[in-house]
């Protein structure tokens, strides 16, 4: 006896039909997952930016509060006086033209 060929049956159309409306259901649930997905990643991005933006402000702010309670010192008064070219009562001030500025001086 030969071996019968087991030949494909095509399944019925309302089984074919079914298969493809299923398929179309997932692609439609796929694609309006895409649009609020984008949104999410961009709100993401954007609170990571702000996080950078506050850090940044919080160390520039520790500065400044560091260097505004400094002002109270008679250093610091001193410090400023000298870069305005001030001098106090009986001292005499030299300029020397040419010579280089060590490294770390303020820059007037």
């Amino acid at each position: 006896m030969a071996p019968r060929r087991s030949a494909r049956r095509r399944p019925p159309r309302r089984r074919l039909a079914l298969r493809w409306l299923g398929l179309l259901v997932l692609l439609a649930v796929a694609v309006a997952y895409v649009r609020p997905l984008r949104a999410y990643q961009h709100a993401r991005s954007q609170v990571a930016a702000a996080q950078r933006d506050v850090a940044a402000l919080e160390t520039a702010n520790r500065v400044l509060r560091h260097r505004a309670a400094r002002t109270d010192t008679d250093q610091f008064v001193l410090e400023e006086a000298r870069k305005l070219g001030l001098v106090r009562p009986g001292e005499r001030l030299f300029i020397v033209k040419g010579a280089e500025k060590p490294e770390g001086a303020p820059i007037r």
